[in-house]
């Protein structure tokens, strides 16, 4: 049972690998020939045979349905300058980015059921709430896919969401038609969690009061950049998502509380079942508290498990163990297989699966073997099972974290020790106090007492992230080696034998294929505007009015810092209008050209250029008679294969469109190989 979801996920994986629906079908049929194949044999093996290639198949279909489910309406182009008239679905308040999102809906003169997220600079104006009808200009494009292959698919995950557009308001917003009073329970529900995170953010203020709000509704939009790098290069970037830790934290003292208000009385303790009540108690103060934090990945995660931990105390029976996370992310996967791919999912699941193995094991029975000791024995195992669960949870999260965002922080156990406990006793019960008594008007003493302690939370992650050596980087890892990886723990984690000890086999492989991948040489974006040269350490850029988005998902997959623009490498040319470069790779010097202006060069100059030119890239379309030797990436074969990252030692190149294949977020058709963009490499 304990494998159940691995397979799921397995199914669930293949289908956002596999690039056709073909190729979908001809997976389940092969999960349904396993299943009929594992008939045939003897015991164990014929369940387990069988389980698995139905699971795996279901995973397919799961994810195939859900996709289609979800299906809305995306705009097919870009409006530069587009008057709208709207209703508001949602507010999303960003205050440390100076900004409000706005999620509208019923959107004049676009199609019915579309959905598009519009940024305006500032706080809302008021009576724009969840219901509002309101006009503004604004400059509407499709959801945009990766920079790079590999990286952040927004696309994708609008998709899910059901966002058909995104874009930013050119004007003021007008509020036509004022929020009703009663719009509906998810708008009611709407309007008050943005209201409380913009309570805890004015209440608590600066940087503190947005921690605040993220702690409590999930709104990280109040949180600074420095403040979020911070915590994510100190290792304590889980306690900004709202998980385990939190969901705990307010059950168990909600549990206790209630037991120990119902003990005072003689009559109802001796009359009433108080351990059922506590935990029904503690049951709807878990519910509530994920669905005001938005009910995200890891709280929804958390919940279930607090949820089935609850039953089993009602009933007396021990109740935390694999099964229980099994069970869990079983659950998640069979109706949202899309939160497979994302970190928080992943980061999430590989904790928690880490540490309750870990307290499953031999080892982990040591540490509850002190709890019949005295004092101070206790406290010194308490504090080696901390240690311990510290090591598991960082030695799980550190491949995640690697793959992901190419970074881990080398700190984080210790950051731990000292945040976790700063969290529990004290920031989240004053978290509380401050949501009860804001309701009255009477918080202001307390959002004082959280704004230091929220303080201290932040200057641990400073300290942490500033000393030497505190953040390692990688290039982006290759897929096969993090899911050689993943599964290997995963094997580890669940096996309950000796044979567990052979996962380290598949451990160790994918380990060294992430420690030994490779930079691209070349980055292009999907419009051929900014274009990337990964040489000795060095990430150079084609144009400097790069914005910080591209410079950091390049970085990272670069596994190195942004050093400059392409004319300052040594063997570099840049003129106003286009730049060459050589580059020495697999034993041979590349020339590219690429063109960094909107004007015509003489075919005289750029005919000769192109031809002696190995890659050329440009923003535009280029003539017939600009034929390099070998690649040519010009606006026409960029739409074709959308963002693309080009490795010259083999040469070998991974297109975004190839990836996405024809699922439904595509926006490219895929080049068939063999296609006129690309040329025999030269000898």
């Amino acid at each position: 049972m304990l494998f159940a979801p691995v397979a799921l996920g397995l199914g669930i994986a293949a289908w956002f690998t596999l690039p056709t629906p073909r190729e979908w079908a001809a997976a389940m049929l092969l999960g349904g020939a396993l299943a009929v194949f594992g008939l045939q044999a003897n015991g164990l093996p014929r369940i387990a045979l069988a389980a698995f290639g139905l699971l795996f198949a279901l995973g397919i279909g799961t994810a195939w349905l859900r996709a289609e489910q979800v299906r809305a309406p995306v705009v097919e182009r870009s409006w530069r300058a587009l008057m709208i008239e709207a209703t508001v679905d949602g507010v999303e308040f960003r205050p440390a980015e100076g900004r409000t999102r706005l999620l509208l809906t019923d959107i004049s003169g676009l199609p019915p059921g579309l959905k598009a997220r519009v940024g305006i600079r500032g706080d809302a104006p008021a009576g724009i709430a969840p219901g509002a009808r309101v006009t503004l200009r604004a400059s509407l494009s499709p959801p945009p896919g990766p920079n790079i292959p590999g990286g952040y698919h927004f696309a994708r995950r609008a998709w899910f969401d059901g966002i058909g557009a995104v874009g930013y308001a050119l004007s003021g917003v007008t509020v036509v038609t004022p929020a009703p009073p009663q719009a509906g329970l998810v708008r009611r529900f709407e309007a008050f969690r943005s209201a409380l995170t913009k309570r805890l953010q004015d209440g608590v203020g600066g940087r503190e009061g947005g921690l605040a709000a993220a702690l409590v509704t999930g709104d990280r939009g109040g949180i600074p950049e420095d403040v979020t790098e911070a915590m994510r290069d100190s290792g304590l970037a889980h306690l900004i998502s709202i998980s385990g830790l939190h969901i705990a934290v307010v059950v168990g003292g909600v549990l206790w509380g209630t037991r120990r208000l119902l003990a005072q009385s003689e009559r109802l303790a001796l009359d009433l079942n108080i351990k059922l009540i506590a935990a029904l108690t503690a049951a709807v103060a878990g519910i509530g508290y994920t669905l005001i934090a938005g009910a995200e990945v890891p709280t929804v995660r958390s919940c279930i498990a607090v949820l089935i931990v609850l039953v089993g105390l009602a009933l007396g029976r021990e109740a935390i163990s694999l099964r229980l996370v099994a069970a869990g992310a079983f659950f998640i996967l069979l109706v949202r297989p899309d939160f497979l791919l994302g970190p928080s999912f992943q980061l999430s699941f590989a904790a928690v699966t880490a540490i309750v193995a870990l307290y499953e094991s031999p080892l982990g029975r040591r540490f509850n073997a002190g709890k019949e000791a005295g004092r101070a024995a206790r406290l010194w195992h308490g504090v080696l099972a901390l240690l311990a669960t510290g090591i598991a949870a960082e030695i799980a999260l550190a491949p995640i974290a690697f793959f992901h965002f190419n970074q881990m922080g080398l700190y984080g156990v210790a950051a731990n020790l000292a945040a976790i406990p700063l969290t529990s006793f004290v920031i989240l019960p004053l978290l509380g106090l401050s949501v009860f008594l804001g309701a009255v008007g009477l918080a202001a003493p307390i959002d004082w007492l959280l704004g230091h302690a929220l303080d201290l939370l932040i200057r641990v992650a400073e300290i942490a992230a500033a000393m030497p050596g505190a953040v390692s980087r990688l290039p982006a890892a290759p897929d096969w080696a993090f899911a050689v990886l993943i599964l290997g723990g995963v094997w580890f984690c669940l096996w309950q034998t000796r044979r567990r000890w052979l996962a380290l086999v598949p451990v160790a492989i994918g380990a060294v294929g992430m420690a030994t991948a490779q930079p691209p040489d070349l980055i292009v974006d999907g419009d051929g505007k900014h274009l990337a040269v990964v040489r000795d350490g060095k990430v150079a850029l084609l144009r400097a009015r790069a914005g910080d988005y591209v410079r950091s998902m390049w970085a990272d997959a670069a596994g190195e810092a942004i050093s400059g623009n392409l004319e300052t490498l040594p063997d570099a040319r840049c003129t106003p209008d286009a730049c060459t470069a050589r580059i020495m790779a697999g034993g041979r010097a590349w020339t590219l050209l690429a063109t960094r202006s909107g004007l015509l060069i003489d075919r005289a100059a750029f005919e000769p250029a192109c031809a002696a030119a190995d890659i050329v890239v440009s923003d535009r379309r280029l003539p017939y008679w600009c034929a390099p030797r070998w690649l040519k990436l010009d606006r026409s074969r960029l739409a074709e294969t959308g963002a693309l990252s080009i490795w010259l030692d083999g040469p070998r190149i991974r297109a975004v469109a190839r990836e996405d294949g024809a699922h439904p977020w595509a926006r490219q058709k895929p080049a068939p190989e063999g296609s006129r963009m690309l040329r025999r490499a030269p000898e």
